[in-house]
């Protein structure tokens, strides 16, 4: 494969010609990255942050073109282009703009004045080299940009491959970052399918950031193990929706429909199972039948949904709306496909013996089911293999907090839907086969670097207690030490029962034990007589 050509799901119309990275060509930008790296590395948090918030009126003056480009690489509505994938770049911009600095510095740990007289600790947070990061076609722009300046604002060189089906974004994203003052290849592309991907890898970066399924998150991850490479998995989910009867039901129908369906359903964190509790369903069902007839597909002034992006994509949702209808589920509709939009569905009657309950359907389909009480709730949204995000429904705000805290996800929210994966300062990740590791947030910023920890001596003595030579006498003398830290009983009772052995210490001790010895006495003789 010498080349690929892009094409809009929208209408097919071709969208460029992209040469395939060779094998030599990434070890060359592998290379050059190491070196940009080292130069990157070497400024202060405050200098990169400096430029990089450049980013922010370079995209606030592209925004209108930026999000054409999306919409016609992706099939995404423009309002969608806009809020899913700018808006979080904006905000999490500011945000590393204005904490970054406080997050990676240098953090001092508090050391033993006995088992460490004299010395200072502390951990510093060092970049970890070369960041590959692998990202998906569903929200290009956002989950390349994302990972790629949380990588930038800890100090490493970034090598991205975006998905095959969403090469002008790549594109876009690689000429934006060459309008800043970066280092000469501290932000480079590679363009191909899965191969390249693998190539990538090989190729040795320091950390791998993927985001996608599950089954090419394993082949991430067996392929980084064979070097060993650390990696960071933003995988699938299944994420279940709880409404209790005590909930807005207007306001959570609209928000079903929202989380279900916008970018056609065609994101992690969409609503794929949705809960209802039983003695408000006839109601809720209703509501969600009146709001799913009004929405409408297509790019016209009024759109709500977009295309999809790959027929392979809506052969797995129809596989899963047949399979449901064929084991007795209700629908809204028929599943209607024109082009490549496809009319969104509502299910009910469903059971987790469905696809559609069980597996990521990443399309345009919302199950609903039913529950009637909060433990059978927490057994159904739980009986899941992933676990990314999830939502709960109540006016009881402690009930739905108490609800959320036994879910088994890594992100929850209560009375809105998806919201909460965009809050900059919120770490962003799955739990089970949703994926590890965490970006946004202080968290997400320190997964791109890793820990160094030091400890700094300023002892003027000839030589440490625990140096040779050693003896029975010693071992004793530590023995002693040992139960004054850790042993049972009142502080006076340790003493008292180790003396020696504290003496023997004394020269060593930051502190003069005799004297500490003689001002215990005394307080507890003017504890005595007062």
């Amino acid at each position: 494969m010498h080349s690929i050509r892009s094409v809009s799901p929208i209408d097919g119309e071709p969208l460029g010609e992209f040469a395939v990275s060779s094998t030599e060509s990434i070890r060359r930008q592998m290379r050059a990255a190491r070196v940009a790296g080292a130069s990157w590395a070497k400024l202060s948090v405050k200098s990169r942050a400096a430029i990089l918030g450049k980013f922010v009126p370079l995209l606030l003056t592209e925004l209108d073109s930026i999000c054409d480009i999306i919409v016609r690489s992706t099939g995404k509505v423009r309002t969608e282009a806009l809020l899913g994938e700018l808006y979080p770049i904006l905000d999490l911009l500011k945000f590393y703009q204005k904490h970054a600095g406080s997050i990676l510095r240098r953090q001092g740990v508090m050391t033993s004045p006995f088992a460490f007289p004299g010395a200072t600790a502390g951990i510093e947070r060092r970049p970890y080299g070369v960041v590959a990061i692998i990202s998906p076609w569903n929200y290009p722009f956002q989950l390349t940009m994302a990972p790629l300046l949380t990588a930038l604002y800890a100090g490493n060189a970034v090598i991205f491959k975006t998905s095959e089906l969403s090469l002008p974004i790549g594109q876009l994203i690689f000429e934006l970052c060459r309008r800043l003052d970066l280092p000469e290849n501290l932000v480079q592309c590679v363009v191909g399918d899965g191969a390249a991907g693998t190539e990538l890898i090989d190729a040795g970066p320091d950390l791998v950031f993927f985001t996608g399924g599950l089954t090419t998150g394993r082949a991430v991850m067996q392929r980084a193990a064979q070097h060993p490479i650390p990696v960071l998995l933003e995988l699938g989910g299944k994420d279940p929706m709880l409404v209790f009867a005590d909930a807005n039901l207007q306001r959570a129908a609209d928000a079903a429909l929202y989380g279900g369906f916008c970018n056609s359903g065609q994101a992690c964190v969409s609503v794929e199972r949705l809960y209802v509790q039983q003695n408000c369903f006839d109601e809720f069902l209703a509501l969600l039948q009146q709001g799913v007839a009004k929405l409408q597909v297509g790019h016209g002034e009024h759109g709500d949904l977009g295309a999809m992006v790959s027929d392979r994509q809506f052969a797995i949702v129809k596989a899963h709306y047949d399979d449901a209808i064929a084991q007795g589920a209700r629908a809204s509709g028929p599943l209607e496909r024109q082009g490549n939009y496809v009319k969104p569905v509502l299910l009910w009657q469903v059971n987790h013996g469905m696809r559609v309950m069980r597996e990521e359907t990443f399309g345009p389909l919302l199950p609903v089911m039913t529950f009637e009480d909060e433990g059978q709730a927490l057994r159904l949204a739980n009986d899941s293999d992933l676990g990314l995000n999830a939502s709960v429904w109540s006016n009881d705000i402690a009930k739905a907090e108490r609800i959320a805290s036994q879910l088994q996800v890594g992100n929850w929210v209560i009375n809105d839907v998806l919201k909460n994966i965009g809050h900059p300062g919120l770490p962003f990740g799955g739990v089970k086969k949703s994926g590890f590791g965490r970006y946004h947030g202080a968290e997400g910023l320190r997964q791109f670097s890793y820990p160094v920890s030091g400890l700094t001596s300023r002892s003027h003595l000839p030589k440490e207690p625990n140096w040779f030579p050693y003896s029975d006498q010693r071992y004793r003398q530590f023995k002693g030490y040992i139960d004054f830290v850790y042993g049972s009983g009142s502080l006076l009772q340790r003493i008292k029962r180790n003396w020696p052995a504290l003496e023997a210490f004394k020269e060593y001790s930051a502190f003069d034990l005799t004297q500490r010895w003689q001002n215990l006495k005394l307080l507890l003789s003017w504890k005595r007589d007062y």
